[in-house]
């Protein structure tokens, strides 16, 4: 079964960054899409995805300050978040999905927990 761990957030001023991880456990399948989002699992929304022919995607209001990337190796997804904003505090979700990442994200296979952003101004 598999398993998505967050780690990386945390407390930061306005301007700050942080960078965040996700780990994935036990995962089966060669080629998948994963990605970062917020209001996950009920209404997610797309920060920054990575689909299954590498093609990234960013939500129009973090582009310029935030970075996805991935080691596949070790099935790890990073968030590079630079010049943090009081809007970008909340909870960030990794999700992850067998074969590309799909039109409606409610029904992407697995979500972590999620893992808290603060940012304060």
């Amino acid at each position: 079964q598999v398993r998505l761990v967050e780690s990386g957030g945390g407390s930061v001023e306005a301007g700050g960054s942080l960078r965040l991880s996700c780990e994935a456990f036990g995962y089966p399948y060669v080629s998948y899409c994963i990605g970062w989002f917020r209001h996950a699992p009920d209404e997610p929304e797309r920060v920054a995805s990575i689909d299954t022919d590498d093609e990234i995607v960013y939500a129009d209001s973090v582009k310029g300050r935030f970075s996805i990337s991935r080691d596949k190796a070790k099935h790890t997804l990073y968030l590079q978040m630079d010049n943090l904003t009081p809007e970008d505090s909340g909870m960030f979700y990794c999700g992850s999905h067998r074969g590309n990442c799909p039109l409606r994200l409610k029904t992407m296979d697995s979500w972590g927990k999620g893992i808290l952003v603060t940012v304060s101004s």
